[in-house]
């Protein structure tokens, strides 16, 4: 009886913190497969685009003299810009994919690849992981994680962590 009733409670353990993990849903930022809002605004090869999102959100992406940014468009339809390029002074380019940290079926973080071009020196651009946490009514990033081996885990650990870290502070806070 009594490896019956710890079996069970094994068995129950498990299925709950499994049922608690967070998972992903990826979505394109790619500008072919997101709606054109506006292109040139003030200065040729600017561009706004809004693509789809999960659980009533969806993403805004900028291009502005060669960087880029995104906005979190809330389910109330309010837009939440990042300003991605507050935190990096340098051009750079978002990847095609968004990934949505979900708690059941509601978003709770967002993470996205931001690659930023050293100016002049022909190197590769460097690539990071941008980690922002979503709640119904706010947005912001939390965190920016460096390449590395294990660049992915850490984005998602944090981002399963992000509704209780802090706002991350640009070079013009």
């Amino acid at each position: 009886m009594f490896k019956i009733m710890l079996a069970l409670s094994f068995v129950f353990v498990f299925s709950t913190a499994a049922l608690a993990q967070s998972k992903s849903i990826y979505t394109t930022l790619a500008a072919n497969k997101c709606k054109t809002i506006d292109v040139n605004k003030g200065m040729p090869g600017n561009y706004s685009g809004r693509c789809e999102g999960v659980g009533g959100y969806q993403l805004e992406v900028y291009l502005d003299d060669e960087r880029n940014s995104i906005g979190i468009v809330l389910p109330s339809k309010k837009v939440i810009g990042l300003d991605l390029w507050n935190y990096f002074g340098n051009f750079s380019a978002l990847g095609d994919t968004a990934e949505w940290r979900m708690n059941g079926k509601k978003p709770v973080a967002l993470i996205v690849r931001l690659k930023v071009f050293d100016q002049g020196d022909g190197k590769p651009p460097t690539s990071y992981l941008i980690v922002s946490r979503i709640s119904d009514t706010d947005a912001c990033v939390t965190d920016i994680v460096k390449p590395g081996k294990s660049q992915n885990a850490k984005a998602q650990s944090l981002a399963d962590g992000a509704s209780t870290r802090p706002c991350k502070k640009t070079d013009h806070d």
